[in-house]
C-alpha cells in the first residue's frame, strides 16, 4: 500500500453511542492498528473486536471506559472473524479487572479457542444494548467465519476486514467475497466503521468502489483469454502489473489465482495441471 496513513487518535468518540479503541498493533497488514468498538449510551457496552493480546491495550480500554462513564461496563464481546489481531487481546480481558464478577462477560464467535467459552454468532442475530441495535451480517470471503454488523439506529455498518479505512484488504474465495459485498451495498450504509483505518463517511459508495475495482480486475483477465487460451497464473501477473516491482508478483499471484477460482465457479474457466494453467470456456457451448 503506497497511500500515507491517517492518523487515528488511539482512543476517539465517533457518534452517540460509538467509541474506537485502537489495538496498538499497527503494522504492514493492520495499519493503523486493529480498530475495536465500544457500543452502547449507558453503563452496560458492547465491545466488537479486542485486538490481538498487545498489553498496552486491556489497560487502555479500561481507562477509555472510565472516561466513558464511571460506572460502565461490558456485558459482551463480540468477534468479527478468526483472524488473530481481531480476536488474540480475549484473554487479557478476561483476566483483567474489567471483569465484573456480579456480570460475566459473554463472548460471541465462530468456535474460536478452546479454553475460552463461545457463544456461536448466528446471521440476522442481534444485540440490544441502551439505544444501540446491532444486527449480525454474515459476509464470508474475507474468511470463512466473517462477519458485519448494522447499527440500526445510525444505519452505518461495522465492516471488520472485508472493507479498510485505507486500501483494499486480501480475501480467501473471491466469489463469496463479492456477494457479500453486494448485500452490504443493498444496505446503503450512511457510514463504515471499519475494522482497520479511519471511519468512511457515504459508506454506500466506498461498498460500490470496492466491488468495481475487484471486476475491474476480473474483465482485465477475461481480456486476457480473449487474446490467448491458456495461461498460467504467473504469465497473467507479468501482463497486469508489469509496473509493479517484482516483489510484489508473488502476492499478486494469489489474487489472480482466486480470480481464477471465481470464475471457475461461474463456469467461465477451466483449470489442469493442478491449478497450474488455466484455459477459457467457450460461453456459447454452456
Amino acid at each position: 500500500m503506497t497511500e500515507a496513513l491517517v492518523s487515528i487518535p488511539t482512543f476517539s468518540k465517533l457518534s452517540s453511542r460509538v467509541w474506537r479503541v485502537l489495538g496498538l498493533n499497527p503494522g504492514k497488514v493492520t495499519l493503523q492498528g486493529t480498530n475495536t468498538y465500544i457500543l452502547g449510551a449507558g453503563a452496560q457496552k458492547l465491545l466488537l473486536d479486542c485486538g490481538q493480546g498487545i498489553s498496552e491495550y486491556t489497560p487502555l480500554l479500561e481507562n477509555s471506559l472510565k472516561d466513558i462513564q464511571a460506572d460502565a461496563y461490558i456485558s459482551d464481546i463480540i468477534i468479527s472473524h478468526g483472524h488473530f489481531d481481531h480476536w488474540g487481546g480475549l484473554h487479557d480481558i478476561l483476566s483483567s479487572s474489567i471483569l465484573n464478577p456480579k456480570k460475566q462477560i459473554r463472548v460471541h464467535k465462530f468456535p474460536l479457542p478452546s479454553d475460552i467459552s463461545v457463544l456461536p454468532l448466528k446471521d440476522e442475530q442481534t444485540f440490544k444494548v441502551d439505544d444501540a441495535t446491532l444486527r449480525v451480517i454474515y459476509t464470508p470471503g474475507h474468511t470463512s467465519d466473517h462477519c458485519t454488523f448494522w447499527l440500526e439506529e445510525e444505519e452505518s455498518l461495522f465492516t471488520a476486514d472485508c472493507v479498510l479505512g485505507q486500501g483494499s484488504t486480501i480475501f480467501e474465495d473471491l466469489h463469496q467475497y463479492l456477494s457479500g459485498l453486494e448485500k452490504l451495498a443493498k444496505l446503503q450504509p450512511r457510514r463504515l466503521y471499519p475494522g482497520h483505518g479511519p471511519v468512511i463517511e457515504n459508506g454506500t459508495n466506498k461498498i460500490n468502489e470496492y466491488i468495481r475495482h475487484r471486476l475491474e480486475r476480473e474483465d482485465q483477465i477475461i481480456q486476457l483469454f480473449n487474446q490467448q487460451d491458456g495461461w498460467t497464473p504467473m504469465e497473467i501477473v507479468k501482463v497486469l502489473y508489469k509496473d509493479y516491482p517484482e516483489s510484489l508478483h508473488l502476492p499478486a499471484a494469489r489474487s489472480v489465482v482466486l480470480h481464477l477460482y471465481k470464475l471457475h465457479k461461474d463456469g467461465k474457466a477451466k483449470t489442469a495441471k493442478h491449478y497450474d494453467f488455466w484455459y477459457w470456456v467457450n460461453q456459447n457451448n454452456l
